[in-house]
């Protein structure tokens, strides 16, 4: 992060600035997280590098948040997101996991090999556009296949506007096709499975081995982890770069928005349905199923779209669920303190 000595090359954007008064922009200073610890966080201004120690009273942060500290580095708030990546805590715990924010281009990666998976493709593009940013779809590993047009067709299928590029990570010819979204003040994030190519793709924007990388597994052509932790790096070009874990499991919730605007041309069908409450499995005058005899649409949109919808409701019933729990646990602890004070002044 040395070379990063202005706000703009650290993301910095009006939609900040507007949040901060005549007598805040005197009195302290804007600082970015660029790494996640346990106990404390990675931040980063126009002058220095430093880290701030996590306090419960602190509210959730994430990389890529900005903070307004004064001058002894304390915390005085954290800033309004612009964009926010979020997840359904892994396994079986009923919560929310942050991913990233303030993020402006998420490059969704995927490999085209046994890896390629389009069913992944639409869980990390519903993230994204739930989130606010702009995805980009990257094909990795080009160079090892005869047809990537082959592959870039499919991709296509799931949306006309999206952009999709075929990239080899090795080859800086190749990756110099990015360079539009790693300009100067905006921020990317680089998702997908392991094994896809994600910290090897950093390394080339980079110009050097920053991010620990490995191949595949002989076996059966899946990845290996390799980035242990969200880490947001300064490029040359001006921009920053996130590298994040592979994530197998991207469980959705509090989604709607966002696979809606993925599958935008499902629910565009949906509403010339016969039946305002259609499910789409048969009902007479389904648009939805109708589309799919005419080859308009493929039955596996359709299933995935459902599923991702079914687990979207489960998990944002379980996490309101929690909310509540929590809330009633919160003012119950009011009362009983509230309650012991009374009867010590008696």
């Amino acid at each position: 992060m040395s070379n990063l000595y202005s706000l703009v090359n650290l993301g910095w954007q009006p939609f900040f600035q507007q949040q901060l008064s005549l007598q805040e922009w005197t009195d302290f200073t804007p600082a970015r997280i660029i790494e996640q610890h346990k106990t404390e966080v990675a931040l980063v201004n126009e002058a220095e590098s430093f880290t701030l120690g996590l306090q419960h009273t602190m509210p959730d942060m994430v990389v890529g948040d900005w903070l307004l500290l004064d001058q002894q580095k304390k915390l005085v708030r954290l800033l309004e997101r612009k964009t926010c990546f979020q997840r359904k805590a892994a396994g079986s715990k009923v919560g929310k996991q942050l991913i990233a924010a303030n993020v402006d281009t998420a490059f969704i990666v995927c490999s085209m090999n046994h890896d390629f998976n389009l069913n992944r493709i639409e869980r990390f593009l519903s993230l994204a556009n739930d989130a606010g940013a702009e995805p980009v779809i990257l094909l990795s590993k080009s160079d090892l296949v005869e047809t990537p047009e082959h592959y870039i067709a499919q991709a296509q299928k799931l949306d006309n506007l999206l952009n999709i590029l075929a990239i080899n990570c090795l080859s800086l010819e190749s990756t110099a096709n990015l360079l539009p979204w790693v300009k100067e003040g905006n921020t990317v994030v680089v998702l997908g499975s392991s094994g896809v190519g994600k910290s090897t793709l950093v390394n080339a924007l980079l110009g050097e081995s920053k991010q620990s990388t490995g191949g595949t597994r002989a076996d059966d052509d899946k990845g290996r982890h390799t980035t242990s932790r969200r880490s947001l790096i300064g490029l040359s070009a001006g921009g920053m770069i996130l590298d994040t874990p592979g994530m197998r499991e991207v469980q959705l919730a509090n989604c709607e928005q966002g696979i809606s605007a993925t599958f935008a041309d499902i629910e565009q069908l949906a509403q010339q349905c016969r039946f305002k409450d259609c499910q789409h499995q048969g009902e007479p005058g389904c648009a939805v199923q109708h589309a799919i005899a005419q080859e308009r649409l493929e039955q596996r949109r359709l299933d995935n779209y459902l599923k991702l919808r079914r687990e979207e409701m489960q998990n944002s019933a379980s996490l309101a669920e929690k909310r509540a729990k929590d809330k009633a646990l919160g003012k119950f602890y009011k009362r009983t303190i509230t309650d012991t004070r009374k009867l010590k002044s008696r």
